[in-house]
């Protein structure tokens, strides 16, 4: 077979030489190969089948095809002509195309063998097809050659501009960079065949951007080409990058893109306050580190290069106040570092510096970094809480002082210039006991109640001090107060104490060892003596041995007890401390007679019941049992009758209740119901006496309100010792009245310079006030203006 191939393009006069010439290299094989082509007979063509399968030379003349891409005609395309050197022209041969695009991109005419592109090509989608061929015999179908692949390559023509793939692109340069400073590489991409002419050629060039940047025509390198570019006064660039085809000769085809390039930051611009002097006010209660104001430098450059350090570097409150930098606003916040007094100081004066904290050596010369400016701060008066000096005390106080005692003089004043009156109380949350008490006006600490340190032996309680005319201003202060401990505990067993004696038990044989405590805590430590109480100092039985060491041991004294005799023995034992004064107590040990086996161990403490020489019958236990119960039904029947006897008048269940009259024949006690109250207790508790008169026919429930008031309480002059002694008996009496009762207490003070403020005495008085303004309040106080208003009626008032 032989192949002929032209191109289609006749304006391309290339594409026409190369078809020429492979018009004339297909006569050429056909003159050398065709020479002696016969058609096949009916057994050359059965022993050409037989020899397909084997290696033999080809027939086919193999070319590859070519054909220009975008062909815009109307007709297809002709790519070649396909040629058998069997093919005489009788149309006896038949040609079938088969492969990439057979059919559907090329065709073949059967007959001819003409290849025709029925679909426009682009070489940029699929530059060449690999297709196959075969002559078959168009009567039998048998082939007349073997089949064999040719390859149709599509020929490039520029059609394609090149592309920016990576565009539009984002850069960054330094401000204030050299001239020719690298920012960005831009690449461009052309579709075309690059190993065919200049159809791939890129050359850059820049339309819009100048004369700030510049880009290199073989390269796509952007770089600076202006000096001293400052992104304060323009921080944003569009460059706009052109890439064209055919070496950039005219006729190329050309692709754009944008690159955004911002200038960023260095510190090039030093910080500078707008504001050469601050007034500031700060109220002299500011608490330590509340803020007092803010001052701020403002700086040109942003980021890291506009962060700024504030601090203090001259004046005379440096050591009062103190300034932090926030670091998401870059202010600097003064605040307080001690407590203020509008009292000592009025007024002070700082000096603040902000500074750049990041610098760049080639800038240097544009600064200084930093700037200074003035704070002028007031300091204004408040209405303070009075102050306590000490700020807390620490009282030691023996537990066996008297109620009344003053244990401390509590201390306050009031820092402001007015000097307000001063009045003290106690934090009752902190003295929930109430042990204490402090004196309204002179702070003396007094004590309210017994102290025992055993109980509680530390107390911290907390007096308050309130401005006279502003009760709003209140401070308090801690007072601690450690209860010392004095010997008031007698020493006791730490245990009920009881020994087990064997009736075969020896003489001096230890039987019981005793210990005590002791609830003091004297300095020098606990130290016991033990010895028998005065009444068994000669006990015959048992003696006692004290080892020195808080404890004592109890031995016999004799030997031979006898459990029958005698059982149980009490055996008191005198415990005595070393304390000032010496306390004691007396503890008992009891001691038990017991039966033992030989080697002591104890078998039975209780003494043999008594055994009935003849055992009762069941007959004579339910006569006794019979008699009890006889016994039990006639008490009962007595105490019922006793009752009934002592019962009222009963009245009809039938009768009205409300009708009936009750009579009773109780007669007076005549001059013992005179006896019975003391009147003249209750008027002055003074004269009272000790011993009160008791009722003869009743016990009395309540004691008398009022009690005796030594004398020397009252030459004392002192209400608070005496109120306080009264409050504390009152409060540990059992049968005193409830809270809504009245006590009075006849005891008179030392006198007041206002003299009486009482209005009792002001009836009898000329005075012309007038009550009519009662009228209006309502009916609730229509006595009362009937009482004191004004009336026309001349009767009496009462």
């Amino acid at each position: 077979m032989w192949t002929s191939g032209r191109m289609s393009n006749a304006k391309n006069l290339f594409g026409l030489g190369v078809s020429l010439y492979f018009w004339g290299l297909m006569d050429l094989t056909t003159t050398v190969l065709s020479g002696s082509a016969r058609p096949l007979t009916e057994g050359q063509e059965d022993n050409l089948s037989d020899k397909l399968h084997q290696r033999m030379k080809r027939s086919w003349v193999w070319n590859q095809f070519f054909v220009l891409e975008e062909y815009t005609g109307t007709d297809p395309l002709y790519v070649g002509k396909l040629h058998s050197d069997m093919d005489r022209g009788d149309g006896s041969i038949k040609y079938i195309l088969s492969g990439e695009g057979a059919g559907i991109v090329f065709t073949i005419d059967d007959t001819t063998g003409d290849i025709h592109a029925i679909q426009r090509l682009d070489r940029e989608e699929r530059s060449q097809y690999t297709l196959r061929a075969q002559a078959l015999d168009r009567r039998t179908g048998r082939p007349m050659e073997p089949e064999s692949e040719f390859i149709i390559k599509i020929q490039d023509i520029n059609d394609n501009e090149p592309k920016f793939l990576d565009g539009p692109y984002v850069a960054s340069v330094p401000e204030m960079s050299p001239v020719g400073t690298s920012v960005i590489q831009v690449t461009a991409t052309d579709a075309d065949d690059p190993t065919y002419g200049n159809s791939a050629r890129v050359v850059y060039s820049i339309l819009q951007g100048q004369p700030y940047f510049s880009v290199d025509s073989r390269t796509g390198l952007i770089r600076t080409a202006l000096m001293n570019m400052d992104r304060e006064a323009k921080e944003y660039y569009e460059v706009i990058i052109q890439a064209k085809d055919m070496g950039g000769q005219l006729g190329g085809l050309a692709g754009t893109t944008t690159v955004n390039i911002t200038l960023s930051d260095v510190n090039d611009n030093p910080p500078r306050f707008p504001q050469k002097h601050y007034q500031m006010s700060v109220l002299e209660s500011a608490p330590i580190s509340s803020t007092v104001g803010r001052v701020v430098a403002k700086d040109l450059d942003e980021g890291i290069n506009a962060e700024m350090k504030y601090s203090l570097v001259d004046g005379d409150g440096l050591d009062v106040f103190d300034i932090n930098t926030d670091p998401n606003y870059q202010v600097g916040i003064i605040t307080v570092r001690k407590p203020l007094s509008f009292e000592s100081k009025k007024s002070y004066t700082l000096k603040v510096e902000g500074a750049n904290p990041h610098l760049e050596m080639r800038f240097l010369n544009l600064g200084p970094f930093r700037d200074t400016t003035t704070v002028h701060i007031s300091v204004e008066d408040v209405d303070e809480p009075p102050v306590f000096e000490p700020s807390i005390y620490f009282v030691e106080v023996p537990e066996d002082v008297d109620i009344g005692t003053t244990i401390q003089i509590i201390s306050a004043k009031d820092p402001d210039v007015t000097n307000n009156s001063i009045r003290y109380s106690i934090d009752r949350s902190s003295d929930p006991g109430r042990f204490f008490y402090v004196d309204i006006t002179s702070g003396a600490l007094m004590t309210a109640r017994p102290l025992d340190r055993e109980d509680i032996s530390w107390h911290n309680i907390t007096v308050l001090a309130m401005e006279l005319n502003n009760p709003s201003q209140m401070g308090s202060v801690s007072v601690t107060v450690k209860v010392l401990d004095v010997n008031d505990n007698a020493p006791e067993f730490a245990r009920f104490y009881e020994a087990f004696v064997c009736e075969n038990a020896k003489a001096g044989q230890l039987i019981q060892t005793v210990s005590a405590i002791d609830r003091d805590d004297p300095q020098e430590g606990q130290h016991f003596y033990y010895s028998l109480a005065p009444e068994a100092a000669n006990n015959p039985n048992f003696t006692l041995r004290d080892n020195q060491d808080n404890t004592a041991w109890i031995l016999t004294r004799r030997s031979g007890f006898r459990q029958n005799e005698q059982n149980t023995f009490y055996l008191p034992i005198l415990i005595s401390d070393n304390g000032r004064p010496v306390l004691s107590s007396t503890g008992t040990l009891t001691v038990h007679i017991c039966s033992c086996d030989e080697e002591g161990m104890v078998m039975s403490c209780n003494a043999e019941a008594y055994v009935l020489p003849v055992s009762l019958s069941r007959g004579a236990l339910i006569a006794i049992l019979a008699c009890i119960f006889v016994l039990l039904v006639l008490v009962l029947l007595i105490l019922s009758m006793r009752r009934q006897r002592k019962q009222p008048y009963i009245i009809d269940e039938e009768e009205n209740i409300h009708e009936n009259i009750v009579r009773y024949d109780d007669e007076g006690g005549g001059e013992e119901d005179t006896e019975a109250f003391d009147i003249a207790a209750m008027w002055n508790p003074r004269e009272a006496q000790l011993v009160v008169k008791n009722r003869q026919d009743m016990l009395p429930e309540i004691e008398s309100l009022s009690r005796y008031v030594p004398q020397a309480c009252v030459m004392d002059n002192n209400v608070h010792n005496y109120v306080l002694a009264k409050l504390y008996e009152a409060d540990m009496d059992l049968w005193a009245p409830p809270f809504d009762s009245l006590q009075t207490y006849m005891f008179e003070g030392n006198g007041s310079v206002a003299e009486s403020l009482s209005s009792l005495q002001s009836v009898t008085t000329d005075s012309d006030q007038s009550y009519d303004y009662l009228t209006d309040w309502g009916p609730r106080f229509k006595k009362l203006a009937e009482m004191y208003g004004a009336t026309d009626s001349s009767g009496a008032l009462w």
